[in-house]
């Protein structure tokens, strides 16, 4: 049996968002939701865990290279509590480390320059720490 999974690609003012499958173990994106302040509009993230029923949700856990924490990466951390307080759902921390450059990498070999979109970067960002968390973790159900 395989299960679907939610994935946020934290961010002050955009909040990435993919969704993924167990059996394929692949992520597509979804729209990013605007933030403010990196709070985002809860219903609209309450709707999309409706639509999507998500047996674990991953948000992205943005460290500095050599693995320390920045501010960002207490925030994120943050939102992930609230998903969890808000909705009861399963939260898991997935190390982002090299997602964001990943996913910049990715849009602009697909499009080219003018592709580099905010709102996708964090898409596809959210999609690269889905597929890395369902690559480093075959045995969760």
């Amino acid at each position: 049996m395989g299960f679907t999974a939610l994935a946020f690609d934290f961010g002050t003012r955009s909040i990435g968002c993919a969704v993924g499958q167990s059996i394929t173990g692949t992520a597509q994106s979804l729209p990013a939701f605007k933030a403010k302040d990196g709070i985002p509009n809860w219903q609209a993230i309450e709707q999309c865990l409706k639509n999507w029923q998500p047996r674990v949700v991953i948000v992205g856990l943005p460290l500095n290279m050599d693995g320390t924490e920045q501010d960002l990466t207490l925030r994120a951390k943050k939102f992930a509590q609230r998903l969890h307080g808000r909705f009861g759902v399963e939260v898991i921390l997935q190390d982002e480390r090299l997602t964001t450059c990943d996913a910049r990498a990715e849009i602009f070999e697909r499009g080219g320059y003018r592709a580099l979109d905010k709102g996708k970067v964090d898409g596809i960002s959210a999609c690269l720490i889905l597929e890395s968390w369902f690559v480093e973790n075959p045995e969760f159900d």
